[in-house]
């Protein structure tokens, strides 16, 4: 009897070891705390999304969800934080633009985005719009153009840095009107939008959440919005695709996981996600925050990021940009 029982055993235990190796791991996923890494410093939008989304996480999933900012190196040093860790399902990293551009941008990257990533989920938006300093005399595309051609060389546009997306849909508008402008990068939104108020500079692509109040206010213009159609958020303001130019420009923010994270794990977190941006609490935090949710497949989303990656491999080629450590 002993010896029937001790085979019947055996073969129950030889038949779980013969599971795959995802079947194993999602049946105990999550057991413990999650670490959501984000390559960018606290407090700015990127960065309110992804905790705002892992408190819901935190909620479904029935464990902590961490987040961990490592900024720095233009959002390298985060993202090969989450390159080097377990593909383990416990560790999250979020991106966005700067993910794609990087790809074509910097030289020498220690990871490979393809290889070393799995997408999950889309999460939100920010829709830029371009804004210039009153002082320019220009509220439309077509004044712009004329200032360029009557000041060559003489109009510059901020950034939020070298190779962000401002910065290229900057290149993008310089390449179109033929302006020579000349680029001024700084270290985020912030310090650009201040010197942009103050005239330093003559323009600048930006988060229309952070600029509406000084469109409102008449401390800045409103040239056009970088976006397909007319956003929700600002139906007053006219596309630049309207008015000629179809440039499309904004931040977008996403989830990866490790390549090799098993498909259940990873599945599951993208349903967790859709759930989540539907959370009510979630939504008006988007509404408030003039934030775009983005919900969808992560087919949908890894084809999303190859058409970024091509896009902005494009961008950087015909204008020439090179990496500031390069």
């Amino acid at each position: 009897m002993s010896h029937k029982l001790t085979r019947r055993t055996l073969l129950k235990a030889a038949a779980l070891t013969a599971l795959p190796t995802w079947a194993q791991t999602s049946q105990n996923w999550p057991n413990r705390p999650l670490r959501w890494v984000v390559p960018f410093p606290p407090g700015g939008t990127t960065d309110a999304i992804t905790r705002l989304l892992a408190a819901e996480l935190t909620k479904a999933l029935g464990q902590p969800v961490i987040v961990d900012n490592k900024p720095g190196a233009g959002t390298v040093i985060g993202v090969d934080t989450v390159a080097k860790a377990p593909a383990d399902g416990y560790t999250l990293l979020t991106v966005a633009n700067s993910f794609c551009v990087n790809q074509t941008l910097v030289k020498n990257l220690p990871y490979d985005g393809a290889r070393d990533f799995k997408p999950v989920a889309l999460m939100g938006q920010s829709e830029h719009v371009l804004a210039v300093n009153p002082s320019l005399g220009v509220k439309t595309l077509a004044e712009l153009r004329a200032l360029a051609r009557k000041q060559p060389g003489k109009l510059s546009y901020a950034s939020f840095g070298n190779g962000t997306s401002a910065h290229l849909a900057g290149a993008m508008l310089e390449a179109a009107l033929k302006g020579g402008f000349i680029h001024v990068p700084y270290k985020g939104q912030a310090p650009a939008l201040t010197d942009l108020l103050g005239g330093q500079v003559s323009m600048m692509f930006g988060n229309w959440p952070e600029f509406k109040g000084h469109v409102l206010s008449g401390k800045l213009v409103a040239v056009g919005m970088a976006t397909a159609q007319r956003s929700r958020y600002a139906p007053d303001v006219p596309t630049l695709a309207e008015q000629g130019l179809p440039l499309e420009s904004n931040t977008w923010t996403g989830m990866l996981v490790r390549s090799g994270t098993n498909e259940a794990v990873a599945t599951r977190l993208n349903a967790e996600m859709q759930g989540a941006l539907q959370m009510p609490s979630v939504m008006k935090a988007f509404q408030d925050g003039g934030i775009v949710a983005m919900p969808g497949s992560s087919e949908r989303f890894a084809a999303f990021i190859a058409s970024e990656i091509s896009k902005y491999g494009d961008i950087i080629k015909k204008a020439g940009i090179a990496s500031e450590s390069a």
